[in-house]
């Protein structure tokens, strides 16, 4: 028995090694499977690579190219005093040197985004493992990409176009060996500035300097630790930590940055509990093309551009919205600023006034036509009538109401539902405004104001704009007349003419009948503006000198060969209206006026200069312009602009001049010291339309006003002392003895006993 039972564990114990030696090769054999399907997968990926590299996933970049990249550039305009006023772009970035960033920015982006950045080599290994670990393994999809800054710059540099899963991986592998390249290009602190300048903080903000401005109002090199942290914590999604939008996120956001700081050693603890407590104290900035300071100013800077690069005739290809150029204008900022604070100032106060004064007869309320006529003005009217549709059946659709953005005040603008016809209503019944400011001795346009609101009112009042300039063009009638050798203590009687060769033409006054007794200087009868007296100045000028002298002066366009001339009847821009006045400060020669000083590269090399100079031909002598001068210093001193002394207070020297058209359609006043220049203009775009009474159109009310108060702030600043300080050459003896007679001189009994002021006198004009 004992030896069946040993031979019985003798063939168990067999079996059992057969059975292990099995065991074993199965065990072998799925070690080799799996050992196989590894190599298998790791060739296949090493072919995916080639693949990818060899460009059959889609291109990639070589060295070369990635070496010579280029991003588009923000344009960006400055004013004279070196502010940053505007931006033309179609992605708002604005490339800064490595130089320009703090380190904190450095500390905070390496802290939160790349750890091991100044490390690895382009692709980071160890934190590829650690999140596959972490989001394959654990779940832990908080973990991140793994994608380290030069991968991130390559993903700025040559953006994902679709987003499926297959895609991703593609672009992953194709950001790795991007990256890997851009490494063996580029030393690591020309990665994290190309990195800065191209990363996204969304609405439409590229790279940081444009960052910095639009949230902070700051420079890259002047912003904060804080401000660095906040900025850096948007670029984990820039929606959703947008500071303006989403406040309280971005500022936990931010405070994670500080902390992660603090981790690697960047800042002290002390430093994150105190910059933990600050707020985020946004200084919002955005530059819009409707909004900010001096949009008509900038629009007019963008069509020069425009013009300038056209005319470029070599292979430079300059682009305004893409090459990062770098304008420098004539525009003061503070000058700027303050003539809009007076501007709303004072539009506000007229307009009020102006509605009250029509009340419920306005003709924007009563007037249908008349709405229906400015409404066939519409590019909406012509869109529909041209597709075949009735004037009744235009009407009906311009009367259906819809959801629009309404300007009501320079305060507000509301959400309202209106009607087109509501619209035309509502906007047809604002003045609207044109204020320019030129320096006479080199033709710098300080100020330009081109209407009330840019992004209700886009037409410019003073480079497009042609209105009636009223009495304003008195002087140059004047100066004619000078220049011809009339005296200017020549006698003028303010008596009515009816002119039986110009169809009964009968210019009047303002005055009162006894006005037909008095006979005026010619400084007298400038300064008080009289009408019958400039066109009698104007006979002894002779229109077509008169026409000549305003060429002469600067006045291109083509005015009316028509006595009614000397009242201002003639359209003129307010640019060019400013450039006739020029010669009054420059003995009579006048000066372009000019926006752009100067254009720059994005590196700031200076591409060309601009620089106006007098005009080489003489329109009048040095003593015309004297006594020119003079005469419209009385218009200041106690004529139609005397509300500049006595009621605004105004002690500088100023001469100047008032105008007011026919019906009180356009209010003017231009004021002139010896380094200004200043028109301002006011009246309504639907010319149809005027002030409803002299007393709240006049140019003295509705226009002088934007100039005085202006002024008024420029002299409590020492800055303009230039301006508000300088005082016009003291008259030569001739000047002074040519002036040097009794302002008015009354009719003797006899003449007056035979004359009746109610009666016109009848003559033919002799001009």
């Amino acid at each position: 028995m004992l030896k069946l039972g040993k031979i019985k564990f003798i063939s168990e114990l067999a079996d059992m090694k057969k059975k292990t030696r099995k065991s074993s090769k199965r065990k072998l054999s799925i070690r080799k499977i799996i050992g196989l399907g590894i190599l298998s997968l790791f060739v296949l990926f090493i072919i995916f690579i080639g693949s990818v590299n060899i460009g059959l996933w889609g291109k990639i970049p070589s060295k070369k190219e990635l070496s010579n990249f280029q991003y588009q550039m923000a344009s960006e305009v400055y004013s004279a005093d070196n502010i940053l006023i505007g931006k033309y772009y179609l992605y708002d970035r604005q490339p800064v040197a490595f130089t320009d960033f703090p380190k904190d920015l450095i500390h905070a982006l390496i802290a939160i985004e790349d750890e091991r950045f100044y490390e690895h080599s382009g692709v980071d290994i160890r934190s590829l493992i650690r999140v596959g670990f972490k989001t394959v393994l654990l779940g832990d999809n908080s973990s991140g990409g793994g994608s380290t800054l030069t991968q991130q710059l390559a993903k700025n540099l040559y953006p994902r176009k679709e987003r499926n899963k297959t895609n991703i991986v593609v672009d992953k592998v194709k950001e790795m060996i991007i990256a890997k390249r851009l490494e063996k290009i580029f030393t690591k602190d020309e990665i994290l500035t190309n990195y800065l300048n191209t990363v996204s903080f969304g609405d439409n903000t590229f790279g940081i300097e444009s960052a910095a401005l639009k949230f902070f109002n700051s420079s890259t090199k002047d912003i904060t630790a804080t401000q660095a942290a906040t900025l850096v914590g948007m670029l984990k999604a820039t929606y959703s930590y947008n500071p303006r939008v989403f406040p309280d996120k971005s500022l936990g956001r931010r405070n994670l940055v500080l902390r992660a700081m603090y981790n690697n050693d960047f800042i002290s603890e002390e430093q994150v509990a105190q910059y933990s407590q600050e707020g985020l104290n946004l200084d919002y900035r955005e530059f819009d093309y409707n909004a900010g300071i001096a949009p008509y100013f900038r629009e007019e800077v963008r069509k020069e551009m425009l013009r300038w690069i056209a005319e470029q005739n070599d292979d430079t290809n300059y682009n305004i919205y893409t090459s990062g150029l770098k304008i420098y204008t004539t525009l003061n900022y503070k000058m700027q600023k303050l003539a809009e604070e007076a501007m709303v100032q004072h539009m506000t106060k007229l307009q009020n006034s102006f509605e009250k004064s029509y009340g419920s007869n306005a003709p924007w309320l009563k007037d249908k036509k008349l709405m229906e006529k400015i409404a066939k003005r519409t590019p909406t009217y012509k869109r529909l009538q041209s597709s075949g549709l009735s004037h009744a059946q235009i009407i009906d659709s311009l009367s259906k109401d819809k959801q629009k953005r309404t300007f009501k005040s320079w305060q507000e603008d509301e959400e309202t539902t209106a009607s087109t016809m509501d619209s035309i209503q509502h906007y047809t019944k604002f003045l609207n405004t044109g204020s320019l400011a030129v320096d006479p001795t080199n033709g710098d346009i300080l100020v330009w104001i081109g209407g009330i609101n840019f992004e209700q009112y886009k037409y410019d009042h003073i480079s497009q704009s042609k209105r009636q300039v009223g009495s304003t063009f008195k002087p140059i009638v004047y100066t004619t007349a000078v220049e011809q050798g009339v005296s200017p203590c020549t006698y003028f009687s303010a008596e009515e003419i009816e002119y039986d060769n110009l169809k009964g033409w009968s210019p009047s006054n303002s005055g009162n009948k006894d006005e037909a007794y008095l006979n005026y200087s010619m400084e007298e009868g400038l300064s008080n503006s009289i009408n019958t007296i400039a066109v009698k100045v104007m006979e002894q000028a002779g229109i077509g000198n008169v026409l000549d002298m305003a060429k002469s002066m600067g006045i291109e366009d083509k005015l009316p060969n028509e006595a009614s001339i000397a009242l201002g009847t003639g359209e003129i821009k307010i640019i060019d209206l400013a450039q006739a006045y020029t010669s009054y400060a420059n003995n009579g020669k006048h000066i372009q006026p000019i926006l752009i000083k100067s254009i720059s590269n994005h590196k700031d090399s200076v591409l060309v200069e601009f620089k106006s100079e007098l005009n080489e031909k003489t329109a009048f002598s040095a003593e015309t312009s004297q006594i020119m001068i003079e005469m419209m210093k009385s218009t200041v001193n106690s004529g139609t602009a005397a509300r500049l002394r006595n009621t605004y207070g105004l002690k500088n020297d100023i001469a100047g001049k008032t105008g007011t058209t026919q019906n009180n359609k356009d209010a003017w006043f231009v004021a002139l010291t010896p380094k200004l220049v200043h028109i301002t203009w006011v009246g309504l775009d639907q010319h149809e339309i005027g002030f409803s009474n002299t007393s709240i159109g006049q140019g003295a009310n509705a226009a002088l006003p934007l100039f005085a108060l202006w002024m008024q702030e420029l002299n409590k600043d020492k800055d303009f002392n230039r301006y508000t300080k300088s005082n016009f050459p003291k008259p030569s003896n001739s000047v002074l003895e040519a002036l040097n007679c009794n302002p008015i001189k009354r009719d003797g009994f006899f003449k007056r006993l035979f004359k009746n002021p109610n009666k016109k006198k009848n003559k033919k004009f002799n001009g």
